[in-house]
């Protein structure tokens, strides 16, 4: 009986009622007609918060009262009420989401407009790099400058071509990127994918770091030791990021 008890708490908990409302519903369930005390004993639950939970029921319709002489009795309806709370709950979350919908674009405009500091976001881990690379594809300008060590890139990625590289083509974005390997000029460019490089010998340009520069966001990321990276989004720092390609762009040899 008490597994019996509990299965049915943890189902009304599941579809929404604490647990405290969850045996204070059952408790009523069983006893038909009873007062606060009544319940309270059967729930295991003290007075008090059996009357507000009992309260917080009445609200969505589980419970309703009678007067005897001078006591106040509460009932509960019909667990079939249930399915009426969540449906109605269900109207109120689709509200909610329309509501927010006409709100967001106002929402964002004050959010990017909320001083002139950076936005700075953190990504954790290999994990962390893989949504970051996600931000890229959402690049409105439709280029991307890049500074890489390619050694790093394919050693954490070994599969950067058939997955980022082919979605960054197919979404018609175009990349720049200056890098730098021990393994020499050996990254594929061109028009099929939509790529020009300015290749720097290892013991020229021993960078670690991965930038990647477009609209107004810089990326860093660390591919070794403590994986991670961050977005900064700042017009002025993104500006100051693409000079310095820029100039270590027309200093670097063509591929």
């Amino acid at each position: 009986m008490y597994n019996l008890y509990m299965s049915l708490v943890t189902h009304l908990k599941n579809i929404g009622l604490g647990d405290k409302a969850a045996k204070v519903y059952l408790a009523m369930l069983e006893l038909g007609p009873a007062s606060v005390l009544e319940i309270a004993a059967k729930a295991s639950v003290n007075r008090p918060t059996t009357y507000l939970q009992i309260e917080e029921l009445k609200k969505k319709g589980l419970v309703s009262t009678q007067k005897k002489g001078k006591k106040d009795l509460y009932i509960a309806e019909s667990p079939d009420q249930l399915e009426k709370v969540l449906e109605q709950e269900s109207k109120d979350l689709e509200i909610k989401m329309n509501e927010l919908k006409k709100a967001l674009p106002e929402l964002a405009s004050v959010f990017n407009l909320a001083g002139d500091k950076p936005v700075v976001r953190y990504f954790e881990g290999k994990e962390g790099l893989l949504r970051m690379q996600e931000e890229f594809l959402k690049c409105k300008s439709k280029q991307i400058l890049a500074i890489a060590n390619f050694d790093n890139v394919m050693d954490l990625f070994p599969n950067q071509k058939s997955d980022y590289t082919e979605r960054r083509v197919k979404a018609g974005i175009e990349s720049k990127a200056i890098y730098t390997s021990k393994r020499g000029n050996i990254v594929e460019y061109g028009p099929s994918v939509l790529r020009e490089l300015r290749y720097i010998p290892f013991d020229k340009f021993s960078f670690d770091a991965d930038i990647t520069i477009y609209d107004n966001i810089v990326a860093i990321a660390s591919l070794r030791g403590q994986i991670g990276g961050l977005l900064v989004e700042h017009q002025g720092i993104a500006e100051s990021f693409k000079s310095l390609f820029n100039f270590i762009w027309k200093l670097s040899e063509k591929t």
